[in-house]
Order: structure tokens, then C-alpha cells, then sequence
């Protein structure tokens, strides 16, 4: 095919898609999808799956599959032109989809299905993503009068735009940034590869010397090993004050976050609800933005006491050892980094030498083969970058799923991790299509001739992002709707990828994942041990910096007015020990819920991370590469994907609901704290 993007026969054509493919690729799927619309809303048939759902479906996927192309392409290797064609389609896209969301004869069609005599002959799945659409016309404002659905499909529309405004800031803002040293002696203390990695950036940008950057495989050294205080501050500073007031006027986004607030509460309002975080509940397990709350703020007043004695310890040893009277923000993880050393004789980057990439890969990918079953191996595939590797995931029938690594940052690539859908499972006619996910990382890319070496944490995050993976790969479900992690609550959308996370804590997994770049070596016992002794560190200083995001957001979005610092100022004094300083503007890089999904749903991870303790329990009480039990939680919840409510899964999974003592045993923290 010409147009790269216009081809379905098999794997996106990454390396061939152009930043000016998409305005004619778009366009085309648009026009074939509104015919098809069109076609559906005049038939005056029975609706049923056959001649309503089905190609409706096939229109929707085509133009949904070849825009997360585009979008994953624009996160991933953004340039200037391919940004502008993104943002010049994402108005239609947007228009599209809300306008057919709000179509009468639609939902009228949808209704009918659900309430006919067929309906009942559906598959459990079917049966929950006809349910799921209904809901969601409502969502869409289809129940709305003319006006209002204008006006309702206006605010969509903008809050797109500003959305991708907000996230094209943020990263603007941390492209920008560079702190230039000439002078050794202020380097101090940070690790010889992120060294060797800022000389490169400084001479590619002509300079002498050192570049710091504000991507995390420089940030985030820096701020725990720089030994210089003034160093350390300049770059939380530029961190901390990115899109705001502080910087270049086009990228700020204060009055991006206060126009997107508006527009979100407006939107609520038509649609009948009392705030947004309502609308956002809608569709999770907590059922109101009280029972969110309360959930938090339970949390909170358990973790509180320990947070604060970690906060105490901290300034105490920063105060006697290091020679630092006010403990500041900047100054936290470098602290906290040498009193975990002097505790527990062991610093990030000696454990980072055992746990190069290949090593890694296979020790994680050996999980996986033994308790779900499967078999992983490294294919080929047309790749958006050098560095990016594709694989294949298969069972006794077969390859089942596909997924592609890109693990290194780089400039013109979004910051974070996440995991997305390249393609979704579902039935055709003839066969079943396999589904595709790509994973992202910004971790530090080989330097010297050597491999790619990960922290622990950066470990973490891997098997983290796998989990979300698998849960789309794995998925039996052949309803393209509720296949994998569509359809699933966001507040359970975390429980497979926190599943994983535990694994990368136990021996019998890390020793089998870990190699000394050197001397090949496996990681020690003994330094495991440490590891282990280590791993609830300051774990009340890191519970309530969670809750403190998920407050503001659930708070920001339950009818809060007013000014988001002094909501922000409030929530900390709450629950935050750490002291911020007042040119903190952390809401203005907070793209989960200003330029992503998470809005009104940040307190998501702390509840799945209770269904994911509780969970894990079970594999820790059967064996914990016990394939019996990777067999059940495969079945009950990978396997199930959105097909069925979250609880359902959990509690066929585990034989009861979810309690959350298995949480604050994992974080150390007793029940009756």
C-alpha cells in the first residue's frame, strides 16, 4: 500500500509511517467509518451482533488502530512535523468519536439490542460490552438535547487539544533544559556512565564540558549521588518548575490545567452529574468519590505515623553524617541514598552491575514461561528505532501476542513507562487476530561497550509494564470491546502489572535475572539479603507521596474551587513530611490526569495495589512459580480481560474479596499502626 497506515494485513509498518501519511490516512478511515455510521443508523433490521455490532466495530478498530499508531509514534520519536500532523488530525479524531457517541439512532439501535429477545443468547461478553456501550452513549452525552450535545462535543474537542498542548509542554520544557558544568569537582559522587552521557550531550551541543538533563537516567543519579548541594538543587529546581511560570511563556501550562478544570466540570454538569470526579467513577469499582477518599485518607492515617518516623531518621542522619541542618527537597534522595548505604551496605549502582538487559529480559521472560505457561522469543519486525525489539509470545497452540521493547530514553521521546495497544484481540470471520502491545521505558542506554544496566527499581518498573502487557496479550476474549485491558475498571487495570512487581523480590526469580556486567558473577545472597532487609525503606515516606497525588486529583475533581496550589498546599499538610518549596509546581508536569487517563482515578494504583498484595499472597502461600497458580490467575483475570467486573475476577482468582492487610504487610507497616 501506498499510505503505510492504511495497511491492516499484518503489523504496523512503523519504520515506513511519515509524519505525512496521517492527514490522508486519517481522512480516508474517517469518511469509510461516518459511511458505515450512516449505513447502521438508517437499517431497519433487528439490530443484532451480526449486522450492527460487528461492523460497527470493524470501522471503529480500523481508524482507532492506525491513530495509536500515530499517537504511540508522536510519544515515542516526536519531531516538529510529525507533532503537527498529529495535533492537525486529533481535532477530527476527536470530533469523530464524540459525535458518534452522541448519535440517537445509535443508541437507539444499541437499546433495542440489549432489550431484545436475542440478547440473551449472547456470550457472557458480549452481553458485558453491549452493556458497557449503553453506559457509555450515556457517558457521550447522546441523551443530551441539541444544544447541549453541541456544546458537549465543542468541550471533547478542546479538552483534546489542550490535552496534548499540556503534554507537548512538558516535554518542550524537559528538551530545553541543560545544566552546564565545566568544573569536575562539582560532579562528585554521580556514577561514571551518566558522566560519560553528559559529556556526549554537551559536545553535541558544541559546549565544553558536562550536560545535566532532566531525563531520568540523569535526573534521577544525579539527585541521589551528587555530592554537590548546588548541583543537585539547580536540576530539582529546572524538574520541578517545568511548564510553569517559571520557564518560557508558550510552554506554561497554568492556564492549560485552569481552562481543562472548567471545561471537565462543565462537561459534568451537562451530563447531570455533580462533578467530574462523579463522571470519571462511573465506570470504576469505587462507586463514589467518598468511598475513593475514604479509602485514601484510611490509608493515609495508617501510614502517617510511619512516614513521619522515616522523615525523622532522615533528618536526624542528614543533621550528624552529612552536615545538612534543613533537610530540603533536593536534598532528600541524596540523603536517603547514603542511609540506606550506611544500613544496609549497599548503594543502587553496585546492584545495577548485576542486572544487564539480556540477563534480565531472560530471568523475566523465565517467569513468565513457568507459571503461565507460555514461550517468549525475540522475532522481527519493522521497529520505529535501532533500538527497539520486537518478540513473540506463544503457547502449545501457537503464537498468541506479539510485543515490542523500547527501553531507552532519548531526546524527542516522552518521559515515564507505560504500556499501549498496537492491535486488539478479536474473532474475524476466518481466524482469531493476534493482539500487539508495545512497552515503553526511559531507562540509560548502553554506554562504553557495554550493556544496558538497570537498577533495581528500573527492574521493577520492567516487570511492571510486562504485567500491563500480558494482560492485553493473554486475553482468551474475542470481543475486541472488552479484550485484554479494554473494558476493565481503571482502578483494577494495575493489579496484573503489581502482580509482577513482586516477583523481581524474590530469590528463587532473582538469581536466575542477575550477572555482573564484569565478572558474570550472579548477584550474592548476601547482597540480596540487604536488598531484602532494604526493601520497605522509607516505605511510609513513599506510601504517602502516592497519596498525596491521589488526593489532590480526587479533591481537584470533586468540586473543588479555588486555587490548585492552595488545594495542593492543603493536601500536603495533610499527608506530606517531605517540606516543598514554594516554586514547587509539580500539577503542572502531572500528565497522568492533565494530559492522560488517570483523571479523578490517580488513587487507582494504591487501590489496585491492595487487590495486587492480596493476590500475590496466593502465589506466595502455593509456591511462588507455582503453575497451578499462574494457571488460575491466568484464567480468572489475564485471560477474562474486561469481560466480566473486576471483583468477579478477583474473586474467582482468590475465593473472597480483597482485604488490605496483605498491603501493609508487603510495605511493612502493621495493621494497628
Amino acid at each position: 500500500m501506498d499510505n503505510p497506515l492504511l495497511d491492516f494485513s499484518s503489523l504496523p509498518r512503523f519504520s515506513a509511517i511519515r509524519p505525512e501519511h496521517v492527514a490522508p490516512a486519517i481522512d480516508a478511515l474517517i469518511g469509510t467509518a461516518r459511511e458505515t455510521v450512516e449505513r447502521l443508523a438508517v437499517d431497519d433490521r433487528a439490530p443484532t451482533w451480526d449486522n450492527f455490532v460487528e461492523p460497527l466495530d470493524d470501522a471503529n478498530e480500523r481508524l482507532g488502530r492506525a491513530w495509536s499508531h500515530v499517537s504511540h509514534l508522536n510519544a515515542v520519536v516526536s519531531t516538529p512535523e510529525l507533532r503537527d500532523a498529529y495535533n492537525t488530525a486529533l481535532p477530527k479524531v476527536t470530533q469523530f468519536f464524540t459525535e458518534q457517541g452522541q448519535d440517537q439512532r445509535l443508541y437507539a439501535r444499541l437499546r433495542a439490542l440489549r432489550d431484545s429477545s436475542g440478547f440473551a443468547a449472547l456470550t457472557a461478553s458480549r452481553k458485558r460490552l453491549v452493556e458497557n456501550r449503553v453506559r457509555d452513549f450515556r457517558l457521550g452525552g447522546a441523551e443530551l438535547p441539541p444544544p447541549q450535545k453541541a456544546r458537549f462535543l465543542a468541550i471533547q474537542e478542546e479538552l483534546a487539544t489542550l490535552s496534548a498542548k499540556f503534554q507537548d509542554n512538558v516535554l518542550d520544557a524537559t528538551n530545553d533544559f541543560g545544566h552546564f558544568v565545566t568544573d569536575p569537582s562539582q560532579l562528585a559522587g554521580i556514577p561514571d556512565d551518566v558522566l560519560a552521557t553528559a559529556k556526549a550531550a554537551a559536545e553535541k551541543d558544541g559546549k565544553p564540558g558536562w550536560k545535566l538533563t532532566l531525563h531520568m537516567p540523569c535526573y534521577m543519579p544525579v539527585l541521589q549521588y551528587a555530592d554537590n548541594a548546588d548541583v543537585r538543587e539547580a536540576l530539582y529546581r529546572g524538574f520541578v518548575t517545568r511548564a510553569s511560570e517559571f520557564g518560557k511563556t508558550e510552554w506554561d501550562n497554568t492556564d492549560i490545567i485552569g481552562r481543562i478544570l472548567a471545561l471537565r466540570t462543565e462537561a459534568a454538569t451537562l451530563l447531570g452529574f455533580g462533578n467530574y470526579a462523579e463522571v470519571s467513577l462511573f465506570t470504576k469499582m469505587a462507586a463514589q468519590p467518598a468511598e475513593a477518599l475514604s479509602f485514601l485518607d484510611d490509608l493515609a492515617r495508617r501510614s502517617r505515623p510511619f512516614a513521619e518516623r522515616d522523615m525523622a531518621e532522615l533528618t536526624e542522619f542528614a543533621r550528624s553524617e552529612l552536615g545538612i541542618g534543613a533537610l530540603r527537597a533536593c536534598d532528600v534522595g541524596y540523603a536517603s541514598e547514603k542511609l540506606r548505604q550506611k544500613r544496609y551496605a549497599f548503594s543502587d549502582q553496585e546492584v545495577r552491575q548485576y542486572f544487564p538487559e539480556d540477563t534480565v529480559l531472560a530471568g523475566m521472560f523465565r517467569v513468565v514461561e513457568t507459571i503461565y505457561g507460555v514461550r517468549i522469543r525475540e522475532a522481527r519486525a519493522e521497529t520505529w528505532h535501532p533500538s527497539i525489539r520486537f518478540f513473540e509470545i506463544a503457547d502449545a497452540g501457537g503464537a498468541i501476542g506479539h510485543f515490542y521493547l523500547d527501553l531507552y530514553a532519548r531526546e524527542g521521546k516522552r518521559g515515564g513507562a507505560w504500556m499501549d495497544e498496537a492491535i486488539a484481540r478479536r474473532r474475524l470471520a476466518a481466524r482469531v487476530q493476534t493482539p500487539v502491545a508495545t512497552l515503553t521505558c526511559n531507562f540509560s542506554a548502553p554506554v562504553g561497550g557495554k550493556p544496558a544496566l538497570f537498577t533495581h527499581y528500573e527492574v521493577e518498573t520492567l516487570f511492571h509494564e510486562f504485567g500491563h502487557g500480558l494482560h492485553q496479550l493473554l486475553t482468551q476474549v474475542d470481543e475486541i470491546g472488552v479484550s485484554g485491558i479494554n473494558g476493565v475498571e481503571w482502578d483494577a487495570v494495575e493489579l496484573p502489572s503489581q502482580i509482577m512487581e513482586n516477583f523481581c523480590w524474590e530469590w528463587g526469580v532473582v538469581q536466575h535475572m542477575s550477572r555482573h556486567v564484569d565478572s558474570g558473577q550472579p548477584l550474592p545472597r548476601a547482597l540480596f539479603d540487604r536488598m531484602l532487609a532494604a526493601k520497605n525503606f522509607q516505605s511510609g515516606m513513599q506510601t504517602v507521596r502516592q497519596l498525596e497525588f491521589g488526593m489532590f486529583d480526587m479533591r481537584l475533581h470533586a468540586a473543588f474551587e479555588g486555587r490548585y496550589l492552595d488545594l495542593l498546599k492543603g493536601v500536603r499538610s495533610d499527608v506530606a513530611v517531605v517540606p516543598y518549596p514554594d516554586y514547587n509546581r509539580f500539577p503542572n508536569q502531572f500528565s497522568h490526569i492533565f494530559g492522560g487517563g488517570y483523571a479523578a482515578g490517580y488513587y487507582s494504583y494504591k487501590w489496585a495495589e491492595v487487590l495486587s498484595a492480596d493476590a500475590y499472597s496466593a502465589f506466595e502461600e502455593g509456591g511462588v512459580l507455582n503453575p497451578e497458580v499462574g494457571a488460575r490467575f491466568r484464567r480468572e483475570v489475564l485471560a477474562a480481560g474486561g469481560s466480566r467486573p473486576a471483583i468477579e475476577s478477583f474473586m474467582a482468582f482468590r475465593g473472597r474479596k480483597p482485604q488490605i492487610d496483605a498491603l501493609l504487610r508487603h510495605n511493612g507497616m502493621t495493621v494497628t499502626a
